[in-house]
């Protein structure tokens, strides 16, 4: 039975023919090769596209390992569409696997140190050549953001389009799982969204399955993949990632942490550098602090999230499922699968204790950029008292401007509005509503 991925295949048919790259980004094994290779040619077929106008390259698979040399995968595909009169579909997995060839037939000791690069053929270098064919409408897949968002941007300018592709969202599992929708939620909550975990119904297995991709495919393929001599500080920063999501932190701080897991020193540089390396395997993501009254964001300080609450939970063998840390994440991974841009709010006030004033700052969980204006969002799993409902709604109160406020509750709850003109809402028809904002 297929998991149904409306949004986006409806992005992918907007964009075919373009003239560019379509690069489907996203964390490994979260669907981006069903997405392409099952679903989206499906809905192609659907339209009469015949099954010989797909070339299809695995870069994963051993079949195709001839094809990561990006000189004779080029060939490859020029050979296979060299008919002028039709028109191909080109479809490539994980392109990160392809490596760059030198050129010896260039001097090397007369390139400055600056262009060392452009003595090496690369898969940008093949993408290009091949872009400047009418007759190919060309998509790739890959697992590594740098390589392919960072890098894509400086090597073909305007001329890739990224779809950023997450584990499954809540509506996506729920239009699936056809269960009461709390018991979908608490399902959602412990076990996450990557589509293998969904599909399987053995709890036990789920668990298993969960706890080895995180260990044998991602953070080994990290070790892998960067040379690392010792898997235990990317071990040890992942667990205190995981274990503080949504808490205010930074590369010191996680370096202390780090350390009293390990029990030995690790730079604060290392950590950085092993920060980078997770964000850039779709494992984590973070958001900075913006200063709503000063309009300035704050350095020091920032919040990680886990990409998918079942491979966190597994990593922590499903110990730390605090539900309010847990929501929290699920939320800001779904606005950032709407497309949004989104900061942690810091609303700074000025009080008075004991005759001397002094500046105390108070959060706002998301500030929502949508292009002019921001929406605020407060994560709180309810506010059934006077005094809770005050204690969660005050920095609001006190952002001093008329954008729009939303509290959302860990519930069913339907939308409505105080006297203050704070909305509620709760998390389940939030996630079900993808036009909520």
């Amino acid at each position: 039975m297929n998991i149904e991925r409306p949004s986006y295949i409806d992005k992918l048919l907007k964009k075919r023919w373009n003239g560019k790259v379509k690069i489907i980004t996203g964390i490994r094994r979260c669907g981006k090769s069903y997405l392409l290779r099952v679903l989206y040619k499906q809905a192609l077929l659907k339209k009469g596209i015949a099954e010989s106008a797909f070339i299809e390259i695995d870069l994963e698979k051993a079949e195709f390992a001839d094809f990561r040399n990006p000189i004779t995968l080029h060939d490859y595909i020029r050979e296979k569409c060299k008919d002028k009169r039709r028109k191909y579909y080109v479809f490539i997995d994980e392109i990160q696997r392809s490596y760059k060839i030198k050129n010896t037939s260039i001097n090397e000791s007369q390139e400055a140190d600056e262009d060392k690069d452009l003595l090496y053929t690369t898969f940008y270098d093949t993408l290009s050549s091949l872009m400047a064919l009418p007759n190919i409408d060309i998509y790739v897949t890959g697992s590594n953001s740098k390589m392919l968002s960072t890098d894509i941007v400086t090597n073909f300018r305007d001329r890739g389009y990224e779809i950023k592709v997450s584990p499954l969202s809540f509506a996506e599992f729920y239009t699936y799982r056809h269960i009461e929708k709390h018991d979908a939620l608490e399902e959602y909550l412990t076990y996450g969204g990557m589509p293998l975990a969904v599909l399987e119904n053995d709890e036990k297995e789920k668990r298993h399955y969960l706890a080895n991709l995180h260990r044998d495919v991602y953070l080994k393929d990290i070790v892998e993949r960067y040379a690392l001599n010792d898997d235990s500080v990317i071990d040890a920063l992942t667990n205190a990632i995981y274990s503080s999501i949504g808490s205010l932190t930074n590369p010191h701080k996680l370096s202390m942490t780090t350390k009293s897991l390990m029990r030995r020193n690790t730079s604060d540089t290392t950590i950085k550098k092993y920060l980078d390396l997770l964000e850039d395997s779709f494992l984590i993501s973070k958001t900075q602090r913006y200063d709503i009254k000063g309009k300035r964001y704050f350095a020091s300080t920032l919040k990680y999230y886990a990409t998918d609450l079942g491979l966190r939970n597994a990593r922590l063998n499903f110990r730390q499922q605090e539900h309010s840390h847990l929501m929290e994440n699920m939320l800001y991974n779904e606005l950032i699968r709407r497309g949004y841009s989104v900061d942690v709010g810091v609303v700074e006030i000025t009080v008075t204790k004991d005759n001397k004033r002094e500046q105390r700052q108070y959060e706002i969980d998301f500030v929502v950029n949508t292009g002019n204006r921001k929406i605020y969002i407060q994560s709180a799993l309810n506010v059934y008292t006077k005094e809770k409902k005050e204690q969660e709604t005050f920095s609001l109160h006190h952002s001093e401007d008329f954008f729009r406020k939303i509290v959302v509750l860990g519930g069913n709850e339907h939308q409505w509005t105080d006297e203050d003109g704070i909305e509620y809402i709760g998390i389940i028809p939030f996630l079900l509503q993808d036009d909520i904002l």
